[in-house]
């Protein structure tokens, strides 16, 4: 009997991560992102990547390991894909086979530059880009750079 309760109860543990690993990629629009980041409880971290962008995919394991590190913190990364709508499928099959933990979307936008310019004015479209939001201190700033995780760690530091 005891045998059979390590049985399950390993079995549902292996279950629930597979589950956790299997994340589900939605649409995500300009609006639906600045209502997700004024929470004024926690520092958003915003990702905007690309399948195709190499620096993008290079960084990728930077903003999950700053999740990570700070799971018990008031911090959220949101991976954010840039490819077409139409890659929605590929955006799923990239996400699931990185295993990302991190919050992925696409970015569901029907104006690619009114899409940007609501990120960031300044934000020339180029990838990789990278917006922080704390709305409790009034802050946001995007960079339009590729992140080490030190830089990436150092700027969540900064602003939390």
């Amino acid at each position: 009997m005891r045998l059979r309760f390590i049985f399950v109860f390993l079995f549902t543990i292996c279950l629930s991560g597979a589950f956790a690993q299997s994340k589900t990629v939605n649409l995500l629009s300009l609006q639906q992102l600045e209502k997700r980041v004024n929470n004024p409880d926690t520092v958003y971290i915003v990702n905007f990547w690309a399948t195709w962008c190499g620096p993008c995919v290079k960084e990728l394991p930077n903003f999950e390991q700053l999740q990570a590190t700070y799971k018990n913190k008031p911090v959220k990364v949101l991976l954010i894909s840039m490819d077409f709508k139409s890659k929605l499928t590929e955006v799923k099959s990239f996400a699931k086979a990185h295993k990302f933990m991190c919050e992925v979307f696409l970015a569901d936008k029907t104006n690619e530059q009114a899409f940007i310019d609501g990120i960031d004015k300044n934000w020339s479209g180029a990838l990789p880009g990278t917006l922080v939001v704390n709305t409790k201190k009034h802050f946001r700033k995007f960079y339009e750079q590729e992140f080490t995780y030190a830089e990436l760690n150092k700027v969540y530091q900064n602003n939390q």
